[in-house]
């Protein structure tokens, strides 16, 4: 009903951790998988160790969040211990994977895939770090030239997760395609602020930050649900899902899979079995037997 297998790898169910959330170790990594999730991504490692902004780095609003998380780790290298704990989930593991320059990013995809992860997924869609990732995310030319790179050195699936904050996704979308990912991650966060009217200045540390939660989802439908129609890539769909329905509008936008981050805050780390148990009452009440059924329905 819900197993599947998305690029050559299987899932027991199409719920996976987006990068950012519960990611920084190893063990919060197994503690999801133990909660439902069908695959993981760590969070998004580079070359060096990484501070990330000053705090406050998230502020929270009505129907979502802003982060300005500033894409703190502690590089690829030291995260090797916790690919080994978090693959004791016994479920996928995707590598998030970001970099200043086209060889800083084929370093890291190398290293993670040598450290056992099953996939790497390009972060190509951080909004709040300049000239990391996102500005290959905002130009065709440089997303083929990194993702094309990457795929002939790398022997596991590549994903590229694209930003919202560009003219023409399909460009983007295409030029991926183009270097033949194995598949697309659509939407990241889209760049917001929030002003403390008190003091009249920005909350964040870093003043701006990515808009996430459940006012990003008609903005990521819309983005998949464009994909879709004009690439044969399998997509995953990323951005405000919090219930199954949720997950739903993505399947028959065009997704295979689905990405869940900030609904973890909202609904906790059990979110993955509430969803997945919420698809399967859909699907029964709708007439569905597999909800792969239901993949690009709306098109």
């Amino acid at each position: 009903m819900l197993s599947s297998k998305i690029f050559g790898i299987k899932l027991k169910n199409p719920t996976i951790l987006a990068s950012g959330i519960l990611g920084s170790t190893g063990g919060t990594l197994k503690r999801v998988a133990k909660y439902g999730a069908g695959a993981l991504t760590t969070k998004s490692l580079g070359v060096k160790a990484r501070d990330g902004h000053d705090n406050p780095s998230i502020v929270e609003l009505e129907d979502g969040l802003i982060n300005a998380i500033g894409l703190a780790n502690p590089g690829y290298r030291a995260y090797e211990e916790e690919i080994k704990i978090a693959k004791k989930g016994n479920i996928p593991i995707f590598g998030s994977v970001y970099g200043y320059t086209v060889d800083e990013f084929l370093e890291v995809a190398e290293g993670l895939e040598k450290f056992g992860v099953n996939a790497v997924e390009l972060n190509f869609s951080c909004p709040n770090v300049e000239n990391a990732g996102v500005k290959f995310g905002h130009n065709p030319d440089l997303s083929f030239e990194v993702a094309s790179k990457v795929k002939k050195k790398l022997h596991i699936p590549v994903i590229a997760k694209l930003t919202p904050n560009v003219k023409d996704i399909v460009d983007i979308a295409k030029a991926c395609e183009e270097a033949k990912v194995d598949g697309i991650t659509a939407i990241n966060t889209i760049g917001a602020m929030k002003i403390d009217t008190r003091i009249g200045k920005p909350i964040l540390g870093n003043k701006t930050g990515g808009l996430s939660g459940p006012c990003l989802k008609p903005i990521g439908v819309r983005c998949v649900y464009e994909i879709a129609k004009e690439v044969n890539t399998p997509i995953i769909g990323c951005g405000g899902i919090t219930t199954g329905e949720d997950a739903v509008e993505y399947f028959m936008a065009g997704a295979s899979a689905v990405q869940i981050g900030t609904g973890v805050y909202f609904r906790g780390v059990s979110i993955f079995k509430k969803i997945t148990e919420e698809i399967k009452v859909f699907m029964k009440e709708e007439g569905y037997q597999d909800f792969k059924e239901m993949i690009g329905i709306a098109i």
